[in-house]
């Protein structure tokens, strides 16, 4: 195994402050908004408590059900386009053996429970893909599920990799996967797939650890809260926003020919190995940049390395081997967006900088950036410390129902029209601050069968709203208008507010969409 030879390392490369703030922004641009995180984490819990629940068939074997794919690593980006959605990647882990069971039955097992919780949600029944399961929620919510049946493999992973003198230190929470394109597939064999989501989310946080938890720490700081209180999806160290730049990159590049695009894994692999602790977005990105041949091995033969961190066995750039366009494509990417990153970087003129970037990102994206700096704060503590002021707001008040069957509920969209303005505008969840007198419009999405009511939370702050004693925080019922529910407020006093559904069913509370919030300026 030989790295990569020849390789020059460029001096380094010119960046002004005007190309700097415009990258900081762009990353701010591209991550997805907290409460599509908070969405997230409800479906799969809803997945998880399903398959837990008495009457499972799968009850038996302690299904261990967690994400996988850029939603654990931190590393998702907005769609590129409102109509798009985003993926989640679940893996469903069953405690059994792979010598009672072939990769066959066990994809059966949990496709038999997937096409229950389909029904009883009122979904599509799910699809068959190659590995996965996936289920399609309703249009409006954005959301695809894959989940991923596995068994635990840890301890025959460690054994093979140690009888090939290669490295364990990540192998004990290895996992078996299934694969309708392996040749033992319907056999009862101990050749299956292997996979590592867990392993290689901790080796990916190793490369950031001390970035990760200088942040946090500020970040609860700013915010007079413990670190615990901190999620981690609202922490974003440079290392997880260059690979969200990198990756919108590829994607608007590649957006005519998705067929031959880097694929996110060897981009993030990359990007991991390469990041040598930058503190700031645009030094991340252009270090990488620098520094990802380094990590590029090759065999005897000539054929491409780049391997898996957490299971050298593994070859991420193997099916490169039969398609040389793709090891070709990922080439003319690397060279591309180092020369358009440079460019950005060492910009002086706003102008262009958003030009150059319409290129590279998407002129609606590059636009949004360059405005940003009036209507997003580049600090994610001062954003979270106001969200922990609302959500412990001594005014708001505890849900009065117990808890009933689990289901869940969505704000898929919200929108404001101003004074004088007639088209709705799209509004994201602590974004953009309204002027005050906006009206507003909140359209929810939920997989709970009628019948059923619901109810609006609204918590508000800002000395406006307490002067004129209108402070909010109780419980509003909402109207169902065949089977569509929408809620409309105006924006009425400055601050910070919250607003939130909850769909209540035989008197206990069947889901919550989770805090939306709304800046009034």
């Amino acid at each position: 195994m030989n790295a990569s030879r020849g390789i020059q390392i460029a001096e380094k490369q010119p960046v002004t402050g005007q190309g700097t703030q415009f990258l900081e922004r762009l990353a701010e641009e591209l991550d997805v908004p907290i409460s599509r995180y908070q969405e997230a984490s409800k479906r799969y819990d809803s997945v998880g408590s399903w398959l837990c629940r008495d009457a499972s068939t799968l009850k038996d074997f302690n299904p261990d059900v967690y994400v996988q794919g850029s939603f654990r690593l931190g590393t998702p980006i907005r769609p590129v386009s409102d109509d798009e959605h985003y993926d989640i990647d679940l893996v469903c882990e069953l405690s059994l053996s792979k010598g009672d069971y072939s990769q066959h039955n066990l994809k059966a097992m949990l496709g038999h429970e997937m096409q229950l919780y389909a029904e009883a949600h009122s979904m599509q029944r799910p699809s068959e893909g190659r590995r996965c399961w996936t289920l399609d929620y309703a249009e409006g919510a954005q959301f695809h599920l894959d989940a991923l049946p596995a068994l635990p493999d840890g301890q025959i992973k460690r054994q093979l990799l140690i009888e090939a003198n290669l490295s364990d230190a990540w192998a004990s929470s290895a996992i078996a996967i299934t694969d309708k394109d392996h040749p033992r597939y319907r056999s009862i064999t101990t050749q299956w797939p292997h996979s590592n989501p867990r392993g290689y989310t901790k080796w990916f946080r190793s490369r950031m650890a001390t970035n990760y938890r200088q942040i946090r720490a500020a970040m609860a700081l700013e915010a007079q809260a413990s670190v615990e209180e901190i999620p981690s999806y609202a922490v974003k160290t440079p290392l997880q926003q260059a690979v969200q730049i990198l990756k919108r990159h590829r994607d608007v590049m590649f957006a005519g020919r998705p067929e031959h695009k880097p694929i996110s894994v060897i981009i993030t692999t990359l990007a991991g190995l390469s990041y040598l602790g930058e503190r700031t977005v645009v030094e991340a990105v252009l270090g990488i940049l620098q520094r990802m041949e380094l990590h590029i091995a090759f065999d005897p033969t000539g054929n491409v390395l780049i391997c898996n961190p957490t299971d050298p066995q593994e070859n991420f750039a193997d099916r490169w081997r039969d398609a040389p366009e793709k090891r070709a494509s990922f080439y003319a990417w690397l060279h591309k967006v180092r020369e358009d990153i440079s460019i950005i970087a060492a910009q002086q003129n706003p102008q262009r900088i958003v030009e150059a970037a319409s290129q590279s990102f998407g002129e609606r994206q590059a636009r949004a950036a360059s405005g940003g700096a009036g209507r997003r704060s580049t600090s994610l503590a001062r954003i979270y410390g106001a969200a922990v002021n609302l959500f412990a707001a001594a005014h708001k008040q505890s849900a009065p129902w117990p808890k009933g069957q689990v289901g869940s509920v969505s704000i898929s969209k919200a929108t404001w029209t101003g004074r004088g303005f007639s088209r709705p505008m799209r509004l994201h969840s602590n974004g953009q601050p309204l002027a005050k007198g906006a009206s507003l419009s909140f359209h929810v999405t939920t997989d709970i069968p009628q019948p059923y009511e619901v109810y609006w939370q609204v918590v508000n702050t800002g000395a406006e709203a307490a002067v004129a004693g209108k402070l909010r925080g109780g419980f509003d019922q909402g109207k169902v208008d065949r089977g569509d529910i929408t809620h409309k407020e105006d924006a009425a006093y400055v601050g910070a507010h919250t607003i939130e559904c909850f769909i209540v069913k035989n008197r206990h509370l069947a889901a919550r969409s989770g805090a939306f919030v709304v800046n009034v300026r």
